[in-house]
């Protein structure tokens, strides 16, 4: 008999002892597994062997010289004729290119924009170098830019091509259970990020392999203990990465490397052509993959106060030393061209590979899916304020180079689509 719940103890606000938080949580986790009749090796034995049968499909495609990541096309978004076969591969990778996202001059249009926004505005004589620790390791200066409201980048937040798309990758999710409505898959909440531009013939230390849907709220807060409660009660079976059952309501631990947002994917809209040997994405293409990460801390050869390294405003590790099975499916984008978009399931693994003397330029606009629900609608009013001030929002280093600049994105130009994502 499985124990509830609400029996775990949990904490909304970061726990003031990490440590000792740590060992009381994965005490009672522990317990919860054993009371369901079943011992933690023989639940993560069950999820290594579905992670590692996912391992070995990836290495066998690679074999066959068969692209691991899905490529489907915008036109087949837009009308409704993506097949079966195709569906089913993102439901397994949880991951895609959608090729033609949009017209290849329009993204080189924006990109050349951006340029013009930035340069009229003083952007590099002002700059004060990263913001964040975390985007301080790639190398070139600056490589991504913490600017968030211009044109380009509303006008690609708000068009009806990235809500078709948005729409489409939403609904691979089970939005609704148990009476309840999760999210709403129609409508996108514009949740605002920043550039990247890398310049031809940069050198970048790339990020390391990491996660981005939590840290220790993961196991610690309600609303996640509840998300993820099926590898704790003993029906680990039962664990569906595509549920977004309770993960739309629960908060996250504050602090300098959270997502406020719930987003169903994160993603990408290339402003420029890359090679995938130039510096590019890398995922573990196994949505299921959160399981094994979720439970391995649990473990008799993880200290009690670790959990493989997950701490707050740090993001998320996840390496040889605690995860070297899953290491072996790290997997690149294809070679993508200016207007394809990149998408990738929030549980899941990711990196950007290093590159020296980069061959043409990296440039990207950040924008996921983050579908209309409780979480999103209560970050959106912050949202707003700092669309409104030309501030940096909340989620991001409190920098603010837009709050003068005269040609910024302004509210009288945001369309329908752009009303409804900001909760207008």
């Amino acid at each position: 008999m499985s124990v509830p719940t609400a029996a775990l103890p949990h904490w909304e606000q970061t726990p003031t002892d990490l440590r000792a938080a740590t060992r009381e949580i994965k005490a009672a986790l522990r317990e919860r597994i054993e009371a369901s009749g079943r011992t933690v090796e023989e639940v993560f034995a069950v999820v290594e062997a579905r992670v590692q049968a996912a391992v070995d499909d990836i290495a066998a495609a690679r074999r066959r010289g068969e692209p691991i990541w899905p490529v489907i096309d915008y036109a087949d978004i837009a009308a409704g004729t993506v097949g079966a076969e195709q569906l089913a591969a993102v439901k397994r990778r949880g991951c895609l290119v959608v090729r033609g996202h949009f017209e290849r001059a329009q993204a080189l249009q924006w990109d050349a924009d951006i340029v013009d926004y930035v340069e009229s505005n003083h952007f590099f004589e002002d700059y004060r170098g990263p913001g964040d620790d975390f985007f301080g390791s790639v190398g070139s200066r600056p490589e991504i830019y913490p600017i968030y409201w211009s044109p380009a980048q509303m006008q690609a937040r708000q068009s009806e091509r990235m809500a078709a798309v948005q729409a489409f990758l939403n609904s691979q999710w089970k939005h609704q259970s148990d009476g309840v409505t999760w999210f709403d898959p129609n409508r996108d909440s514009l949740y605002p990020d920043r550039i990247r531009r890398r310049p031809e013939g940069a050198d970048s230390a790339g990020l390391g392999t990491h996660l981005d849907p939590g840290t220790l709220d993961l196991w610690m807060t309600r609303a996640y203990q509840q998300a993820f409660r099926h590898l704790f009660d003993g029906s680990v079976e039962r664990y569906d990465p595509w549920d977004a059952a309770h993960r739309t309501a629960g908060p996250q631990y504050p602090g300098s490397t959270m997502c406020s947002a719930f987003r169903t994917f994160q993603g990408w809209t290339a402003l420029s052509d890359m090679d995938h040997d130039q510096g590019v994405l890398h995922t573990v293409p196994i949505p299921e993959a959160m399981a094994y990460l979720m439970l391995r801390p649990l473990l008799p050869d993880v200290p009690d106060d670790d959990m493989c390294g997950v701490t707050v405003n740090q993001v998320f590790p996840a390496g040889h030393k605690w995860h070297a099975p899953l290491m072996e499916a790290l997997s690149g984008i294809p070679d993508v061209t200016a207007g394809d978009s990149v998408w990738w399931h929030c549980d899941m693994i990711h990196s950007v590979a290093p590159v020296e003397a980069q061959r043409g330029w990296g440039n990207v606009m950040y924008i996921p899916a983050a579908p209309w629900c409780p979480r999103n609608e209560q970050y959106a009013a912050s949202v707003r304020d700092a669309f409104t001030k030309g501030e940096s929002p909340s989620d991001f280093p409190a920098e603010h180079y837009e709050r003068d600049w005269p040609n910024r994105f302004q509210a009288a130009d945001l369309n329908a689509i752009g009303r409804r994502g900001l909760g207008l």
